[in-house]
């Protein structure tokens, strides 16, 4: 699987595209102003304990208090207050030869540990949402390319998804030789393969971040550490072979986008592009196109099926229709798992795109035979690996449901493509007139399969009409190169802005 990150410069940060084979699939904004982002450390101090939630809420600066639950502290919150309170005034004190207190008990009480007003050194687990302050975590960890420094433990634990044991164990005996005394590891999957070079340097830059928290702690910092930008964030995570090009349109943006990839990975250096192009570049790429025919309420599929994604304050919910879509198939039952396949791939892509969180249902359609149930489930999960997000699917219910359990780390990603309509001259509200572009093309697709037309009058509103035929190469001409037919383009001002009519040589409808 190719994949290529666009970055589109503003006035207020970045916008991020991620695309695999073509096709974007995560979508993000940085904005310069952002505070509070997921992985930043700050001082904070405990405002209120909740008993009854086992939690408190601590001032960080935000408007509105951050969550603390009592398992987010970590078994070792107590000496990593005891460290900072003695680290803060005293440049002598290093985490390598501290003495640990005793663990706390996970079915202990907060009012155990924690005091109002009493400082603490935090960790955002999750960005604030909506009306939600941030949530916090006091068991801190600092990410790495290739591995993950946690403070405050002894342990190394190597990901699942590097199964070889030989390699397994290379790392272990590897990291474990180099590891700093009293910090825990994680080992990530792209360490797999990697020389001890690579490793140590990863290593020692996690050190460094370590070592400048500490330093903001002693000058009374509030904001103790930064995470990457989400552009960084999104390289070291993701970066491998299957990256073919990174491409933005800002020198200066272009510059520290290269010289990050230099440091972590110098192999993938050329792959980074400075766009010289006239105009915009998402525009230049399609993403624009995308953008609008992806974020509505309605999302077409080829072949005439398309989702309904609805949202409500407790879950989101995603229905699959079969639409206009033909059937080729011998049997219904062929076609519903042929459709569901396809929306599977779709769904996974918005989950991603939209950062979707919390519960989702899906309504796929019907199916009788248990083995075809068992086929979705399992192609559905398998596309959901590509997924950062922790997330869970439950087999296919009874009801012909199926439920995802998706991490909500930051607000969800939602765009209003509605435009005004000309129609009605503002009072209403229409879907872009690109989808319905893209509407008649899937049409003209399927019509072509069936029809031996050899001419076909499409009826629009004039402002589809202009769309189809504007400039020298227009929509118009590039269908008839495609399909080898002829085509007219008429106008009927009485015609809504998403209707349209599709007529033989001889004025006979083609119906669905």
């Amino acid at each position: 699987m190719s994949r290529e990150l666009v970055i589109q410069t503003t006035s207020h940060g970045a916008d991020i595209a991620l695309l695999e084979e073509k096709k974007l699939v995560e979508l993000h904004h940085e904005n310069v102003e952002d505070e509070f982002l997921v992985g930043d450390v700050y001082k904070g101090r405990v405002r209120k304990l909740l008993p009854g939630l086992n939690a408190a809420f601590i001032d960080i600066g935000h408007e509105k208090d951050a969550f603390l639950h009592y398992l987010d502290m970590g078994p070792n919150i107590r000496t990593q207050q005891k460290f900072f309170a003695q680290a803060a005034n005293d440049a002598g004190v290093e985490l390598a030869n501290f003495e640990f207190e005793p663990e706390i008990q996970k079915t202990g009480k907060i009012t155990d540990v924690l005091k109002p007003g009493l400082p603490i050194i935090v960790q955002i687990m999750k960005e604030p949402i909506s009306t939600k302050g941030p949530r916090l975590s006091s068991q801190l960890s600092i990410a790495g390319r290739y591995v993950i420094l946690i403070p405050f433990g002894k342990s190394m634990a190597i990901s699942k998804k590097i199964r070889n044991k030989e390699e397994r164990e290379r790392l272990r005996r590897l990291l474990n030789s180099i590891r700093p005394a009293n910090f825990s590891i994680i080992v990530r999957t792209v360490a797999e393969g990697k020389m001890v070079a690579e490793l140590d340097r990863d290593l020692r830059n996690l050190v460094d971040k370590w070592d400048l928290l500490i330093k903001n702690l002693r000058q009374n910092k509030p904001k103790l550490l930064g995470e990457l930008d989400k552009t960084e964030s999104i390289l070291r995570d993701l970066l491998n072979d299957s990256f073919q090009k990174v491409l933005v349109d800002n020198e200066q943006y272009y510059i520290q986008v290269k010289d990050y990839i230099q440091r972590i990975a110098p192999q993938k250096e050329h792959i980074v592009k400075l766009f010289t192009g006239e105009g915009s570049l998402y525009k230049s790429y399609g993403i624009d196109k995308q953008m609008k025919t992806l974020f509505g309420k309605i999302v077409n599929l080829t072949g005439g099926a398309y989702l309904i994604i609805e949202h409500t304050e407790a879950m989101h919910v995603i229905d699959v229709n079969s639409g206009s879509r033909r059937s080729n198939e011998k049997n219904q039952e062929d076609n519903a798992l042929r459709i569901n396949t396809e929306a599977a791939e779709e769904v996974a892509r918005q989950l991603r795109l939209r950062d979707l969180g919390g519960i989702i249902i899906i309504d796929f359609i019907d199916m009788r035979q248990f083995e075809n149930k068992k086929k979705l489930h399992a192609h559905l999960k398998e596309l959901m690996k590509e997924d950062r997000a922790k997330h869970s699917v439950l087999p296919i219910s009874k009801f012909g449901l199926v439920q995802i359990t998706r991490q909500r780390v930051r607000p969800e990603l939602n765009m209003n493509n509605a435009q005004t309509c000309p129609m009605c001259k503002g009072t209403g509200e229409a879907n872009p007139h690109i989808m319905v572009v893209e509407e008649i093309e899937n049409r003209l697709t399927e019509i072509m399969k069936e029809y031996k037309e050899r001419s076909l009058r499409i009826i629009v509103n004039p402002f589809i009409q202009s769309h189809l035929t504007k400039g020298m190469v227009s929509l118009r001409w590039k269908w008839m190169w495609k399909y080898k037919i002829w085509i007219e383009v008429e106008a009927d001002e009485a015609f809504f802005i998403t209707k349209y009519l599709l007529l033989t040589s001889t004025g006979k409808e083609i119906e669905a």
